[in-house]
């Protein structure tokens, strides 16, 4: 059996398989196919993983020049539509995909901002087909970008002429002395006399004046706040602009309300649908006061004639006096303005709550024709909005002597007379009226 082993066949093939044994090139080429396919998996696995990462950065850099585009829009007074499609063409511009989705939330739907009627949420999704992920994982690449903007004032208003062109939007004339205790006025036309004042007769003591265009004041114009008019300003928003006009219902009432010689009362009965309990009551060929009148809380609508005294003669030696906490004046379309230009008292104040908190005077959005004339005597008192957005308001008239509360919101806005206005309007009912809005991303 040694023999055997040590025969020279046998050792040769022992040397053979010794040299079979020790070879190590195969393993490397197994080695090699076995590790190859997960190295390349891996770096393209981390290749991609960046590329992703990177695309969600831009998603998201995108959704936020979006929301401060709508936000800008907003601000200007545009619509939810129109500041969608800003949103959307900045987002194409910026490169989103064409076949991504924009949503535009106002106010926003999540987040901290939730509810906030001056913030503006926008949301864009991506989808993209996976490349060496899709070894490892199924479906899309979904990419997703949030961004809130909140627009804030840092100046209040209580004069704001809404029209966008008219000459002398905002104007102060005559002998006039205004005091204006804070608050700010702010003109939205472009014409180069947004904001004038006539002769050194006219005096105006406010926080300070924002005109989208130009300005001329004379020099009896004193600015509390800022050193001089500040022209080509951002334009004001109408903070009223999403309320409702109310619904003309109910029987028509006497155009005639009260006498010379007793105290009338009025009570509104009818139950108006615009909810909150409001309760209303409609006078179809104007209202025209006579003596003394007061008024139990609702809503009055006006219509087919405007809102006189004494039957409308502004000459009239007569005095009367018109007086309720808690009442809306609807001024209808057509043909229906306020005339109070005569001997009257005028001691009102709007709704602290409900569907028209804060709203004193409403005139109808399509009454462009209409001249509203506000000039109650030295005792008058105002507490609220006087808002006829369509329609020019001349005025003169007073706030309370503490913790007064009035705005003034026209298409333009003629100040004559002696008025003592006053922004202190916490716990008025009304909408914050800003003379000086930016636009700031929050989330």
């Amino acid at each position: 059996m040694t023999g055997f082993l040590h025969h020279p066949l046998v050792a040769r093939l022992r040397l053979g398989l010794r040299a079979y044994r020790d070879d190590r090139r195969g393993a490397v080429v197994i080695l090699a196919a076995v590790l190859f396919p997960v190295v390349i998996g891996g770096l393209g696995l981390w290749i991609e993983t960046g590329y992703w990462y990177g695309m969600q950065r831009q998603v998201q850099h995108i959704a936020d020049l979006s929301a401060h585009a709508a936000g800008v829009r907003i601000r200007a007074g545009d619509s939810k539509a129109q500041a969608t499609a800003a949103a959307r063409h900045i987002a194409t511009q910026a490169g989103f995909a064409a076949a991504g989705t924009l949503t535009v939330n106002i106010p926003p739907v999540s987040g901290a901002k939730q509810g906030s009627p001056d913030a503006i949420e926008v949301i864009l999704t991506e989808r993209h087909t996976r490349w060496f992920t899709a070894l490892f994982a199924g479906g899309q690449v979904a990419l997703r970008g949030r961004a809130v903007t909140v627009i804030e004032g840092d100046a209040t208003a209580c004069l704001l002429a809404l029209s966008a062109s008219a000459n002398a939007a905002v104007f102060v004339t005559g002998s006039t002395s205004v005091s204006l205790t804070g608050c700010d006025i702010a003109s939205n036309s472009v014409s180069a006399t947004s904001f004038a004042m006539g002769g050194l007769g006219a005096q105006l003591s406010t926080g300070c004046v924002h005109a989208v265009g130009g300005a001329t004041p004379n020099a009896s114009l004193t600015l509390t706040s800022c050193a001089a008019v500040k022209t080509n300003a951002a334009r004001a928003r109408d903070p009223y602009a999403s309320l409702a006009e109310p619904a003309i219902i109910g029987a028509c009432n006497s155009k005639t309300v009260g006498n010379n010689k007793t105290l009338t009362t009025l009570t509104p009965t009818d139950i108006h649908p615009l909810g909150g309990g409001l309760k209303s009551m409609r006078f179809c060929s104007g209202f025209d006061l006579r003596g003394e009148v007061a008024l139990s809380p609702g809503l009055y609508i006006i219509e087919g004639g405007g809102l006189t005294v004494n039957g409308g003669s502004i000459n009239s030696t007569t005095a009367a006096k018109l007086s309720g906490a808690g009442v809306t004046f609807y001024l209808a379309d057509p043909s229906t303005e306020i005339q109070l230009n005569g001997n009257v008292t005028l001691d009102l104040a709007a709704p602290t709550s409900g569907p028209l908190s804060g709203v004193l005077f409403f005139g109808a959005r399509s009454a462009t024709a209409a001249s509203n004339v506000i000039n109650g005597t030295s005792a008058s008192v105002l507490q609220g909005a006087i808002y006829t957005p369509a329609s020019a308001i001349q005025f003169s008239g007073n706030s309370a002597n503490s913790g007064g509360c009035t705005q003034v919101i026209g298409a333009t806005i003629t100040l004559t007379g002696n008025s003592a206005v006053q922004a202190s309007c916490a716990n008025a009912g009304t909408r914050d009226l800003w003379a000086s809005e930016t636009v700031r991303l929050a989330e």
